[in-house]
This record gives C-alpha cells, structure tokens and sequence, in this order.
C-alpha cells in the first residue's frame, strides 16, 4: 500500500484490516503486508495520526517489484502534492507493471490516472471529485456511481470506506466466497454493498452558479420545491425565451432545467427522509413530487433504492435496527 503524508487514514486501514483478517479466517496462505512512502519514517495522515514506514519508495528494487502481488493506492487530501512528483509516479508506474493487480482507493485514482494506467479503462473514485477528474483525464472512462469498479488487473474504489469494500472483493477471488463471508461477519459489513454510492452524495449546490439569473433561478428552485417549476416558469423568471433559457441553464450548470428541478427535489427528500417523521406521502407533496409513487420512481431511477428503504439505512441514529427489513441490516452478509 502507498501511504503519503495527508493521506486518509482509512483508504490505508480499512483494507489492509481485511487482508490481515484472511489468515484468521481461513484464507490460505494469508497476504504479507507492507506500508510504503516516499520517504522512510513517518506520515501524518490527514486525521493528524502518523503511521511508520519502514521502507520508502527509493529502496525497492526491480526484484522487490517483481514479487508484488498486490499493490494499492490511498486516497487523501495529500494526493494532489503527490500526483505532481515525477518519482512517484515513475514509481507507481513500474509497479503496476510488475504486480498481478493495481487498485486505487478513493482518489488514488489520480495517481493511476497521472500513471497512464487508467486510460480507456473503467474506473472508480470518491463522488465529490468526479468532475474534477473527467475534467483533467478525458480519457479515463468514469463510473461516478460505483462502489468500485474492476477492469481486467486495474481495480479502483470509490471513497473512504469503498476501498474494504473492494478488499473484500479481492479477497473473494483469492480465497472464495466463504472466507469473504467470515471476514464480513467479523468486521460487520456488507460482504456486497448494495446501491452505488449516489446514495451517501447530495453535490447538487456545487453545480449553482454564484451570481446572475440562472443562479436567481437556481436558487428559487432550491426555496420552493413544490411551486410550478416547469421550464415556462423558469425562463419567465430568468426574463428569458424559453429556448435561450434552456440553453445557458445547461451551459452553467451542466444539466437541463427539468433534471435540476428533479434533483433539487430528490436531495430536499433524503434530507426530509434522514432527518423528520413525515410520511412518504407528505415528504412527496413538500418536496414537489405530487405523490409518494411518483417519489418512488424517482429515488429508483437515480438511486436504485425506495424512500422507505433509504431512510432506514441513513437514519441510523434514530431507528430501531430490529424494525429494519434484512437487506437494509449491516449485519446482512448473504
């Protein structure tokens, strides 16, 4: 694993607890593990823990790499300074071309893609950077809702806690479904996570422009989920033809009016869900929806899961993990 300082200590304990684990359950032979940096001695990650590192990058050799098996990159704040260091990514390079399997974990990502590994494939990372990254690598065919993502030897998670889900899954290859499943029970997690990680993002307010009259607009659609929002009104708003208005709405933000319009009401609902008691029927009507079934739909559509199934698994603070159907158990590990 490639740690650096500003890392996210996460992106490097979470999977390595899971490799560690497979001896324990069963997993034979187990994996040796070994943290590397760019330079020997410590990293402060990005919480201010540090972490010892016994062997910088600078010390192995061409025989070290070629008895890699597995080689992962964390994520972290630290990222950024990392992707511009031409030895890193010399380094990272030589090692996916040595390993059996590279993966990134959150946005290690740039540092594969900086490496050339991951253009034309299939790739992962955290949610809040996805734009970001398709901006600057093109050529990186991004998957912004998957938990992680796996295309051929190159593996890449999603954010934080999505790289012990990947773990997981690399474990399941080495050693069967069995093991995984013991480990999973063990560390009290989902042996496969189910939706994609559009469920845990609400990044709408990032794509409102700060000033002018899309952002007035914007911003009204946000106070007033159930007024009359359709593109008439809108444009009557902007003081703008219907036409020039559909065209700048996309041109600064990125999306129609009408998808803004539904995702403003989509992230007002999971707020409502997460955080209240009202029902579905009246979480629907507040949010501009019109009827829980019409919520329904939606939530399926963008976050392939039910009002009633979302605010069971996100409002764990406050409901009774007993009332809860199995599949929305974190317990639940078939």
């Amino acid at each position: 694993m490639l740690g650096y300082d500003g890392a996210q200590i996460l992106d490097i304990t979470g999977p390595m607890q899971i490799f560690a684990a497979v001896a324990e359950a069963g997993g034979k032979p187990g994996y040796s593990i070994e943290l590397t940096a760019p330079r020997a001695g410590k990293i402060t990650t990005s919480c201010g823990l540090t972490l010892g590192i016994e062997r910088s990058i600078e010390a192995f050799t061409p025989g070290d790499l070629a008895g890699v098996d597995t080689f992962l990159i964390s994520g972290g704040p630290g990222i950024k300074e990392l992707a511009g260091d031409s030895s890193v990514v010399r380094f990272v390079r030589d090692v996916a071309a040595a390993a059996r399997r590279t993966a990134s974990v959150c946005t290690g990502a740039i540092l594969l893609a900086e490496a050339g590994r991951l253009n034309q494939r299939r790739a992962a990372t955290h949610w809040a950077y996805v734009d970001a990254f398709r901006e600057r690598y093109p050529a990186v065919e991004l998957d912004a809702d998957a938990i992680f993502v796996r295309d051929g030897e190159i593996w890449s998670s999603a954010g934080v806690t999505a790289g012990m889900d990947l773990a997981l899954a690399m474990v399941e290859a080495d050693h069967g479904r069995e093991v995984a499943r013991t480990i999973a029970r063990h560390l009290v997690m989902f042996l496969m996570r189910p939706g994609g990680q559009s469920q845990y993002s609400m990044s709408l307010a990032a794509r409102i422009p700060d000033e002018g009259r899309i952002g007035t607009v914007c911003a009204y659609v946000m106070a007033h989920p159930d007024a009359d929002l359709s593109v008439s009104v809108l444009a009557g708003r902007a003081a703008m033809s219907e036409r020039g208005f559909a065209r700048h709405f996309k041109a600064e933000t990125g999306m129609t009016p009408a998808d803004f319009v539904e995702r403003a009401r989509l992230d007002l609902a999971r707020r409502l869900l997460c955080d209240g008691d009202l029902s579905l029927d009246r979480v629907a009507g507040a949010c501009g929806f019109g009827t829980a079934e019409r919520m329904r739909r939606t939530f399926i559509r963008h976050l392939a899961i039910t009002p009633g199934a979302y605010r069971n698994r996100f409002r764990t603070s406050r409901a009774d993990p007993s009332t809860l159907l199995p599949a929305e158990r974190n317990i639940h590990v078939h």
